[in-house]
């Protein structure tokens, strides 16, 4: 469990999201805490996990694509012992998976197939550092129909 405030207030954020339906509160809320972090030039940590749920909550492809982008370039700069310090029980690479379908799915929106494909690739690359839990199933499920997606598109 997470000791760090940031990725607190992030949490609630998606808890808006996911368990009440509240996009635009999502979306103000991590427009807020994006102010505070510094925007990208923030704690790597706090930029990865805020821009990979920012992502989830926009409206637009193109902008969805935009956030996603800017989690994968801040998971870049993360180190195992900035993810224990935060207290997140699990390994940097197990964070890959996620932000690659993300960025593979908002490539299969666009159409940009080739680019989707891509991406899905990175993810199976990755998929061996999730764990048995159920995080790595809803990842694993995810890969499997973007996969289908991809497979029966064109």
């Amino acid at each position: 469990m997470s000791t760090d405030e940031t990725l607190t207030r992030i949490n609630e954020g998606v808890q808006l999201h996911h368990q009440h339906g509240q996009r635009a509160a999502a979306r103000d809320l991590f427009a807020e805490i994006w102010d505070d972090i510094g925007g990208e030039g923030g704690d790597p940590l706090h930029v990865c996990v805020l821009a990979h749920s920012m992502a989830d909550v926009q409206d637009d492809a193109h902008q969805e694509l935009v956030w996603d982008q800017r989690a994968l370039v801040a998971a870049d700069l993360l180190t195992e012992a900035r993810v224990a310090r935060a207290g997140v029980p699990m390994s940097v690479a197990a964070l890959y998976p996620s932000l690659h379908l993300n960025l593979a799915d908002c490539y299969r929106k666009l159409g940009d197939l080739g680019r989707a494909r891509e991406h899905l690739q990175h993810a199976e690359a990755g998929i061996g550092a999730l764990g048995d839990d159920e995080y790595g199933e809803l990842i694993r499920s995810g890969r499997d129909r973007l996969a289908h997606q991809l497979a029966t598109a064109e």
